[in-house]
C-alpha cells in the first residue's frame, strides 16, 4: 500500500473514532434519570453517574415521620440511579457493541441493571 494512502486511511479512522467519542460524550451528558416514590411524595433526580441532583418533596412528604421520609428518599434515589445506569448502558452499548469494554462497564453496575 502506498504510504500516503495508508496515512490518509489512518487519519480517516482517527477522525471517525474522535467523532464517535464526541457523540458518546454528548449522549452521556444528557443521561440522567428521575424517579418518584410510589405515592408521589418524593422525586429524586440523578446524573449519569448516579450523583444526586435534586430532591423534591410534596406537602404529603412533610406529614411523614423523619425515618420514613429518609427511607423513602433513599429508595427513590436508588431507583433513579438504577434508571440512569440502565440508560448509560444503552448509550455505551450503541457505541461499543457487545464487547469486553462494555462488560467491564456493566460489571460495576448494580445487579438489577445488568
Amino acid at each position: 500500500m502506498d504510504p500516503a494512502q495508508w496515512l490518509a486511511d489512518y487519519q480517516e479512522r482517527l477522525e471517525r473514532a474522535a467523532y464517535g467519542a464526541r457523540s458518546v460524550s454528548a449522549s452521556l451528558a444528557e443521561v440522567g434519570a428521575s424517579a418518584t416514590s410510589p405515592r408521589g411524595e418524593v422525586t429524586v433526580t440523578v446524573n449519569a453517574a448516579g450523583v444526586l441532583g435534586d430532591v423534591a418533596l410534596t406537602p404529603a412528604a412533610r406529614k411523614l415521620d423523619v425515618d420514613t421520609l429518609a427511607m423513602l428518599i433513599v429508595s427513590t434515589a436508588r431507583e433513579a440511579q438504577r434508571l440512569a445506569s440502565a440508560r448509560m448502558t444503552e448509550v455505551m452499548a450503541n457505541y461499543l457493541g457487545e464487547s469486553d469494554a462494555l462488560h467491564q462497564i456493566t460489571s460495576h453496575q448494580p445487579e438489577a441493571v445488568r
